[in-house]
């Protein structure tokens, strides 16, 4: 049986196919992501959902992951993370079933572990040697790490206001660092500008097409979870989108293999802070793609991305699902930082808090049933940010 059963890549707006077996970025044509295909045919042929359930770990997906050789794997143990009950908060809230899925406990404590163990183990399998990325912190902080794990060197860019975690797991793991007044927008540019002569290959978010796929587990742990069903809502804290878009390409992925017992796809609903919230715009004004938003602003900066670069694909994901976008106060996201952990003993980032405080309004505006299985992502430690917490 092959390690993977990858086939080749695929525009996600216009179609086209792209070869997989050399280093690809975006769509020259559309100026859109790339996404990994597989052939799902010959894969359901040959295996069943039962031997997906004898081993953990981000690859034991290795058939639907990107990499065609074990040996170019680059692995800290990622993947994995527990669906916890949340006996607690579900009465609180009327449900009958409540749950959050701890992406904290990944490598380097977030689920930016997932993406780019992937995007740096299929790197490595190219021959590429020198990574760079924009980051608000986590994605950075990953990169460091995987890629000290590879031998390759990185290049991190992240604004000046980066939790201070963020900033010294990039040093202590060898990273050339460089800190960036304003936002991830502009911590871009600057690479950009800087590294065009310099032999650097960018991973930032859907420009490359493999963290994509690394981000895509959660979404086949999910339903491996609930016995190969998606529970009927699923909250999912956004900024750049890759494990929103991912979650529901393991849907259709999963889908089309015939692994899962029924079609009935989960609602996806986008959170996002009141502070910086185009996802949640475009989506209410029934818009196409997604505009920059100006004076982007929120404590919790993995959700401070003022232009997402898949935003089609992202607002195509809630609209396929039949889910919605919602924005959150400050407030109230350290509010329900505060209840998940004095609660249920969840320290939570504050992007993955900022789910709980979408679910509480989306229950006022009658957008769940109290019977359907709501699934909330933590997307990261609260450990993270501590120095965040400090400033109140």
């Amino acid at each position: 049986m092959p390690f993977s059963y990858l086939s080749h890549l695929e525009c996600s707006e216009c179609g086209q196919s792209f070869s997989s077996l050399e280093p690809q970025t975006i769509c020259p044509t559309c100026q859109a992501p790339l996404f990994a295909r597989y052939d799902l045919k010959s894969l359901s042929a040959k295996v069943s959902p039962k031997e997906m359930e004898k081993i953990d770990g981000m690859w034991c997906w290795h058939v639907v992951l990107p990499v065609l050789n074990p040996e170019h794997v680059v692995t800290l143990g990622e993947g994995g993370t527990p669906i916890l009950k949340l006996p607690q908060l579900a009465p609180r809230y009327s449900l009958k079933a409540l749950f959050l899925k701890d992406e904290g406990l990944n490598p380097t404590a977030s689920f930016k572990a997932r993406g780019l163990s992937a995007a740096v183990s299929k790197a490595r399998e190219f021959g590429i040697q020198r990574l760079m990325i924009p980051t608000a912190g986590n994605a950075g902080g990953a990169l460091a790490a995987y890629a000290s794990r590879a031998g390759m060197s990185a290049w991190i860019a992240m604004p000046e206001d980066t939790p201070q975690a963020n900033i010294q797991e990039a040093e202590i793991t060898g990273a050339k660092i460089s800190l960036v007044p304003g936002l991830i927008s502009d911590a871009a540019k600057f690479l950009q500008s800087h590294s065009s002569h310099e032999g650097w290959f960018d991973v930032s978010t859907f420009k490359e097409p493999y963290r994509l796929e690394g981000k895509k587990t959660m979404g086949y742990e999910i339903a491996r979870h609930f016995d190969w069903e998606f529970p009927e809502v699923i909250l999912y804290p956004t900024g750049g989108g890759t494990g929103l878009v991912g979650i529901w390409k393991a849907y259709e992925e999963l889908l089309e293999l015939g692994w899962l017992k029924n079609d009935h796809p989960p609602r996806i609903y986008a959170v996002q802070s009141e502070g910086c919230a185009p996802v949640v715009r475009a989506f209410q004004n029934g818009e196409s793609d997604v505009r920059f938003w100006e004076n982007a602003h929120t404590h919790a900066s993995g959700l401070r991305v003022p232009r997402p670069f898949a935003g089609k694909a992202i607002l195509r994901t809630l609209k396929n699902s039949h889910g919605g976008a919602i924005a959150v106060s400050e407030e109230a996201i350290r509010k329900a930082q505060k209840d998940l952990a004095q609660c249920e003993g969840i320290f939570t980032a504050p992007e993955g808090a900022a789910t709980l405080a979408g679910l509480e309004k989306l229950l006022e505006q009658g957008e769940i049933d109290p019977e359907e299985r709501v699934l909330l992502l933590n997307t990261g430690s609260g450990l993270k940010y501590l120095d965040v917490l400090q400033k109140g």
